[in-house]
């Protein structure tokens, strides 16, 4: 039997998770509106996820170069570069980008 307190607590709990997912997703630099469901960060999460595994399997860098005022500006290698999110670009739209991208950086010869 489920008390009434699981239900906060798991609500409470996909809220921080959705957090911390947004928080990371923001970091790597794609734009997020807020209004993204906690399901949607985590199609998100892991189409980056399977991204950065290509690319670091192609001997990419994940890492871009900083600019003088702490802004990330290009990435060592464009190729390898995530692909950014439109604004208003609806997240499976933005997700079959990712694909497609990840598809892409794993045509590449390894490095």
């Amino acid at each position: 039997m489920t008390q009434p307190n699981d239900d906060l607590t798991t609500n409470d709990d996909i809220q921080r998770v959705s957090q911390e997912v947004a928080n990371r997703l923001s970091n790597l630099g794609v734009s997020l509106t807020g209004g993204e469901s906690p399901e949607e960060l985590v199609r998100i999460q892991e189409a980056v996820e399977r991204f950065e595994l290509a690319v670091e399997s192609r001997g990419g860098d994940l890492m871009v170069d900083e600019g003088p005022d702490g802004r990330t500006r290009e990435p060592d290698d464009p190729r390898f570069a995530l692909p950014q999110r439109g604004e208003d670009e609806p997240v499976d739209h933005f997700v079959e980008r990712l694909v497609f991208a990840t598809d892409e950086v794993r045509r590449q010869p390894p490095q």
